[in-house]
């Protein structure tokens, strides 16, 4: 892989970066508020990249007006007795990373990576005034805290309204869960609460439901690490798409 090889390879990776932070695509591998960094480093490869190529054209043609001069010959390209220096035919393996994000969205984590894991719910500093409406909306995480943590108190007998997607135990227990981000995917952990009341009859793990409910005071411990999972009790529920951003970011807000 030569020096032009190189610049190319820098350049589409820099294409590709701006291309997922210009798009939802990013947010399958980071929180939303790191897309100004995503953004700027896609643009240095690219300004890194175009350097690289312009170094390269501009020594090629000092090389054919003066050959056999010191620029025809670099100490990094060329062994002492005259061979060129190649580097290793493996470094084109760095191109393939570059093809899977390019050509492939990975989904979010679901399901199988919930029941896995430890709920990673953490109990709230503050419980801030809910916004109005009826029923009001709020982040999974964010009702998960105050009903595990301040027993409902701060949620004022009011309905709810949580999107989520479906999660079932080994016993076939239902909950709704959402994916907790520290800055990326791949510190992601399950936030979860278990449903009751006026279920659908079939819950198919990985579906996603928005889910009007009460709160409750039922809960248990998660059977991975023992933490709380609060319940709600369900009014409503109905399937809806996967949201563009599958992860909640207001667990470290």
């Amino acid at each position: 892989m030569n020096r032009q090889a190189q610049a190319a390879v820098l350049f589409l990776v820099g294409g590709a970066l701006l291309h997922a932070g210009t798009t939802s695509l990013y947010l399958r591998y980071v929180k939303a508020g790191l897309q100004p960094l995503l953004l700027a480093a896609g643009a240095v490869l690219i300004v890194t990249a175009a350097a690289t190529f312009w170094y390269e054209l501009r020594r090629a043609r000092a090389a054919r007006k003066h050959p056999g001069g010191g620029e025809a010959h670099d100490e990094d390209d060329e062994h002492e007795d005259g061979h060129v220096h190649r580097e290793p035919r493996i470094s084109w393996l760095l191109v393939l990373p570059l093809f899977a994000l390019i050509l492939v969205a990975p989904p979010a984590l679901g399901s199988y990576s919930a029941v896995r894991s430890g709920t990673a719910l953490q109990q709230p500093l503050a419980y801030p005034a809910l916004p109005s409406g009826d029923p009001v909306r709020l982040g999974l995480v964010d009702y998960a805290g105050r009903a595990a943590y301040g027993h409902g108190r701060s949620l004022g007998g009011r309905k709810v309204e949580i999107t989520g997607f479906v999660a079932l135990d080994r016993t076939g227990t239902p909950y709704l869960v959402r994916m907790a981000l520290n800055c990326c995917a791949a510190d992601a952990q399950p936030v979860k609460i278990g449903l009751t009341g006026k279920l659908p009859p079939v819950l198919q793990p990985d579906s996603w439901l928005d889910v009007t409910g009460t709160y409750t005071a039922k809960r248990t411990k998660d059977p991975v690490n023992g933490g709380i999972i609060p319940y709600l009790d369900v009014i409503q529920a109905k399937p809806v798409a996967t949201p563009s951003d599958p992860y909640d970011e207001s667990w470290n807000s």
